[in-house]
């Protein structure tokens, strides 16, 4: 009798941190157990029968006293020796990718665009290279050229201010050409009709 009562006094005194079915912290040992509770001690030695750590006859002498047990601190010593909850996986486990925060709201991470990647190529103009085609071709053609490459020099301007397009200088250059053409033949035109005037 003396030898139950201290094991009794002994089993009051040890902490039951038996979580979620397995005595909730400051419950005391002598509160009575419900179904559920034996149910979540039988599924403890369940899965320690199922990963090895009892024997089959450990399991059945532990599930027995389980079902027949009364209170929680007849359950606790049953299963004190066994993992009560998820083993934790060993090896290195990988770091947790976490959502950009914007102003306390999750934001979707931007693709992000490797630094090798070449921009994407600006062409030319094509109007301005017209203007200067049309503007060395001005003095073999005896500036009827000329006329065409100041129009396509000015088109083109606008066109590169509007799309930023390469070719500034080709249309530069097709509008110098084609203003000196057609001042050179319009001279020169003039010219002559003052000899024939006179």
């Amino acid at each position: 009798m003396g030898e139950e009562s201290a094991e009794g006094g002994e089993v009051l005194g040890m902490s039951l941190n038996w979580q979620g079915g397995q005595g909730q912290p400051g419950h005391n040992p002598m509160m009575r157990a419900s179904d559920a509770d034996r149910e979540r001690a039988a599924d403890v030695l369940k899965a320690g029968y199922a990963e090895g750590r009892l024997s089959k006859d450990e399991y059945d002498q532990r599930l027995q006293r389980v079902h027949s047990a009364a209170t929680y601190a007849e359950i606790q010593p049953l299963i004190v020796d066994l993992p009560q909850g998820p083993v934790p996986m060993s090896g290195p486990q990988p770091a947790p990718v976490l959502p950009v925060t914007f102003q306390g709201h999750p934001r979707p991470l931007a693709p992000v665009t490797p630094y090798w990647a070449a921009p994407p190529p600006v062409s030319n103009n094509g109007s301005a290279v017209g203007a200067l085609i049309c503007g060395v071709l001005a003095p073999m053609t005896w500036g009827v050229t000329a006329v065409p490459a100041v129009i396509l020099g000015h088109k083109a301007k606008s066109e590169i201010k509007r799309t930023g397009e390469r070719g500034e200088g080709y249309a530069t250059a097709g509008l110098v050409i084609g203003y000196l053409a057609i001042a050179f033949w319009g001279l020169l035109i003039v010219f002559g009709l003052g000899l024939a005037a006179a």
